[in-house]
């Protein structure tokens, strides 16, 4: 590998874009997932009150739903309240900062049960919305399903990218190796001509076919995280505030799966690509 370091460099380069190309479709998972399950275990509801409701109606309803099952607590939020707890987490740095108090209505927080069945939950948030002082009722569930769908959507993307990566694995390895194979003919034929058996032959291009499927996806998840890095620096805080979680970078299992992965392909490229070498 030393002596053709060009050619290997070319191929470890090329492996790299391909193997950038899965990691980028798993990071999308693995945040989409972390945010699926933030979502959904979020133990809470929203009642959000209509501007008629007097105060006795508010009464009258903490009172009804601190009677329920598996409401655990129950927290009324003002619409000043409210306006100032959002510009506190924006901290003036937004023109949403500067939004009247009369765009945030008042509501009743509800803290739910992580236990309890979503179609009681679905039930209690029916029954809720027809009161007379309700206008709506948010139990994030809408969002919970629809980031399942994106999830989904992205394990299957990840899926036919790493079939792709798959070939592009084998064919950029099996290439490389031929081409190698190729230029040391002599040698290999000196080396069969005092005995050496195929397998003591093959094992030096299978150790550098698995070297440049490993180093391929470590400069992928290496240039990946430097991506990550710089975008996550410019991510606008109000975006975060909004999900209620930052990105997170791929787990140290998939890292050192994507490696595995690299290396177990390249050795594999490399053995296919040798299977005529008693001919050489």
């Amino acid at each position: 590998m030393m002596r053709e370091w060009r050619l290997h460099a070319l191929s470890v380069f090329s492996l790299a874009v391909a193997f950038v190309c899965l990691g980028a479709a798993l990071l999308v998972v693995t945040n989409l997932r972390a945010a699926e399950q933030r979502w959904s275990r979020a133990g809470r509801a929203s009642v959000y009150l209509k501007d008629t409701a007097s105060a006795e109606d508010i009464e009258a309803l903490k009172t009804a739903l601190g009677r329920v099952a598996g409401v655990t607590g129950i927290h009324y939020l003002s619409s000043g309240e409210a306006r100032a707890s959002f510009g506190r987490e924006l901290e003036g740095k937004s023109e949403l900062a500067a939004l009247p108090v009369e765009a945030f209505p008042a509501s009743i927080e509800l803290d739910v049960a992580q236990e309890m069945p979503d179609a009681e939950l679905t039930d209690i948030v029916a029954k809720m919305k027809l009161l007379p002082a309700v206008d709506d009722v948010e139990t994030y569930q809408s969002w919970t399903e629809k980031l399942g769908k994106l999830v989904r959507g992205g394990v299957t993307a990840a899926a036919l990218l790493a079939l792709v990566v798959f070939a592009a694995v084998l064919a950029v390895v099996g290439s490389t190796m031929r081409l190698v194979l190729q230029r040391r003919r002599t040698e290999v034929e000196v080396l069969k001509l005092v005995g050496a058996t195929d397998a003591f032959v093959k094992q030096p291009f299978v150790i550098e076919g698995s070297v440049q499927g490993a180093l391929g996806a470590l400069g992928a998840v290496a240039l990946l995280g430097l991506l990550f890095f710089v975008v996550r620096g410019r991510l606008d805080s109000e975006l975060v505030t909004l999900v209620g979680l930052e990105p997170s970078f791929l787990p140290w299992p998939v890292v050192l799966a994507m490696v595995a992965l690299g290396g177990m392909l390249g050795a594999a490229a490399a053995l296919a690509s040798l299977r005529k070498l008693v001919a050489v």
